[in-house]
C-alpha cells in the first residue's frame, strides 16, 4: 500500500508539472505555430514576479495571480513589438526569440544575481497510507487540472475560442469575414504567456526562482507538445499522462536523473512510431 500511495502521488504530481510547463506552449506553439525560444524565460518571469509580490506583503495565492497577469501583459507587448512582424518566418522568429531569451536571462541576472530566491508555502503534510506528502503538491495538482479544464472550456465552448480556432486554421478567411485577426493573435499569445507565468509562480515554492529556471523546463515542454501532435490540448494532455507515468515510476524506483533520461527515450520512441504525434491520426481522420 505504501508503494501504491507513493506511485499515485508521484505520477499525479509529475502530470501536473508536465501540464503546467507545457500548457502555455501548447497555445503559442501548438495553436499559433510560433516557435518561442523565450518561453522558458516567461516561466522565469512569472517566478520572479511572484517573489516580488510576496515581498510586498501579498498572500501567495494573490501573488500567483498577479504573476500570471503580468507575464500575460508582457507577452502582449512582445507580440506587438516583435512576433507580429514574423508570422510565417520561422528562422527570423527563432533568432528574435532567442535574442529575447538571452536578454531576459542577462537582465534578470544583473538585477538579482545568479543565486536562487524562493517563497515559503509551508502548508504542512498529509498522510496517505502511512506515507506523508506535502499539501502544496495537492494545490499544484489541482491548479494544473483547473487550468487545463479552463483552457479547454475556453477554446471549446465560447465564441472567443471559436474565433481563435477559426483564425489559426484559416486567417485570410477569418479576416475576410470581418474578424480582427491581429487582435486575435495578440490576445492568444498573451493568454499563452499568462498560462506560462502562472506555471512559473506555482513552481517558486518548490524550486525557487533563478535566471536559469526556464532552461530546466523548456526542453520538457517542447517534447511534450511535439509528442502530443496537431491537436494541442488533447495531445499535450495525453503526452503528459504518458511521460508523467514513466517519470513517477522511475523516479521512485531509481532517481530523478534516471527518470528524465527514461522520459526522453520514451519520447524518441513515441515520435519514431508516431511521427505526427499522438493525435496525428485523429487530425487526419484515420
Amino acid at each position: 500500500m505504501q508503494d501504491l500511495a507513493s506511485y499515485l502521488y508521484l505520477i499525479s504530481y509529475s502530470f501536473a508539472i508536465f501540464v503546467l510547463i507545457s500548457l502555455g506552449l501548447a497555445v503559442i506553439f501548438g495553436m499559433m505555430r510560433v516557435i518561442n525560444l523565450a518561453q522558458g524565460e516567461f516561466l522565469m518571469l512569472g517566478a520572479y514576479v511572484c517573489v516580488e509580490a510576496t515581498k510586498a506583503g501579498l498572500p501567495l495565492w494573490l501573488a500567483i495571480g498577479i504573476a500570471g497577469l503580468a507575464v500575460g501583459a508582457f507577452g502582449i507587448v512582445v507580440e506587438r513589438l516583435i512576433i507580429r512582424f514574423l508570422y510565417g518566418r520561422i528562422i527570423d522568429t527563432l533568432l528574435a526569440t532567442w535574442g529575447l531569451s538571452l536578454s531576459l536571462i542577462g537582465g534578470v541576472t544583473i538585477l538579482y544575481g545568479p543565486q536562487s530566491v524562493s517563497v515559503g508555502a509551508d502548508l504542512g503534510n498529509f498522510q496517505l497510507s502511512e506515507v506523508y506528502f506535502p499539501r502544496y503538491g495537492l494545490i499544484v495538482i489541482a491548479m494544473a487540472l483547473l487550468l487545463l479544464a479552463g483552457t479547454y472550456g475556453l477554446w471549446r465552448f465560447t465564441r472567443f475560442g471559436l474565433v481563435v480556432r477559426g483564425t489559426m486554421q484559416n486567417a485570410p478567411m477569418a479576416n475576410a469575414m470581418g474578424i480582427n485577426t491581429g487582435l486575435v493573435y495578440m490576445l492568444t499569445f498573451g493568454f499563452g504567456s499568462a498560462l506560462t507565468g502562472l506555471a512559473g509562480a506555482l513552481l517558486v515554492p518548490i524550486v525557487g526562482a533563478s535566471p536559469q529556471l526556464g532552461l530546466s523546463y523548456i526542453a520538457k515542454a517542447f517534447i511534450t507538445v511535439i509528442a502530443g501532435g496537431p491537436l494541442p490540448l488533447l495531445g499535450t494532455t495525453a503526452a503528459s499522462a504518458i511521460f508523467s507515468t514513466i517519470d513517477g515510476i522511475v523516479s521512485y524506483r531509481a532517481s530523478t536523473v534516471v527518470s528524465e533520461v527514461a522520459v526522453l527515450l520514451i519520447a524518441i520512441v513515441l515520435l519514431r512510431l508516431l511521427p505526427l504525434g499522438i493525435t496525428g491520426r485523429l487530425r487526419r481522420g484515420l
